[in-house]
């Protein structure tokens, strides 16, 4: 575990300097597109099962591809494109899912396996290598794409397997059963509960990479940071061996998304170096 504290001033000036510089500029967008089938019997799953993609304007190449799952307790929330991200000269996918109650946290789940297999199959016509695909979110969105990770049912679903992908990066992501089924099952969102709606349940050694970022243990939402770090230890002792664990001293939950985002792209940036 590695806590950062003088790193984040630095952090925040390099932040400032990229918004100045319009770091989408590089990119085209597109918007709204549907990765499951159109069905009549479901208003809600049309409506938020689609992602927006940014692609770099050079297509002369293949490059990396971050899907991005938004937080909002897995209630609230709407897909979106960090901008931040736009700095990583990746093809970005910002993923929407259906809500609670509309839909139960496994269906959530399932929208979110869905949208990665869609990428894994139509990545190419975006400019994105299907082989460097790294999954990314942040809280509820963090907590999406540890299920998809390291629950390998869920995209052998739709006929692929998370060993493929390059990497999973949860951004403050809760590692036990997530709050939004345990309020649905009357239990309190500091009642802690590990079934197999929880990342820990799935612990394995021959998951994909992963990075793990937190905010400040003190200032962090119901113990987030001792939540993910004890995931940390048992994926070490299951004998995982690429997942380092980053505290951002100062930062609560909401305020480390900015900072744990360029850590994403610094992470992605020394993972693609030849």
């Amino acid at each position: 575990m590695k806590r950062i504290v003088l790193a984040i001033v630095a952090l925040g000036l390099s932040l400032g300097m990229a918004a100045a510089q319009s770091p989408d500029a590089g990119y085209c967008i597109e918007r709204a597109i549907p990765y499951r089938s159109a069905s009549p019997a479901s208003a809600a799953a049309n409506q938020a099962c689609r992602v927006d993609i940014a692609r770099p304007a050079d297509n002369a190449r293949l490059h990396p591809v971050i899907v991005w799952f938004h937080g909002g307790g897995l209630t609230g929330g709407a897909r979106e494109i960090p901008r931040t991200l736009l700095q990583s000269g990746c093809v970005i996918v910002g993923a929407g899912y259906r809500l609670a109650p509309d839909a139960t946290v496994s269906q959530i789940i399932d929208d979110a396996a869905a949208a990665v297999a869609w990428v894994m199959d139509h990545a190419v016509e975006y400019g994105g290598d299907p082989a460097r695909i790294y999954l990314a979110g942040h809280s509820a969105g963090g907590y999406l794409i540890q299920m998809v990770g390291l629950d390998r049912r869920r995209l052998a679903r739709y006929g692929h397997t998370p060993d493929s992908l390059a990497g999973v990066i949860p951004l403050s992501g809760q590692t036990i059963t997530h709050f939004e089924q345990r309020r649905a099952q009357g239990l309190d969102p500091l009642q802690p509960l590990v079934d197999t709606l929880a990342p820990l349940y799935y612990v394995r050694a021959d998951a994909p990479p992963m990075l793990l970022v937190t905010g400040d243990r003190e200032r962090e939402l119901f113990g987030r940071y001792e939540e993910v770090a004890y995931f940390r230890r048992m994926m070490l002792q299951r004998g995982h061996e690429e997942i380092p664990l980053y505290e951002l001293d100062g930062f609560d939950h909401v305020g480390m998304l900015e900072p744990g985002l360029t850590l994403l792209n610094q992470y992605i940036e020394e993972r693609e170096k030849p």
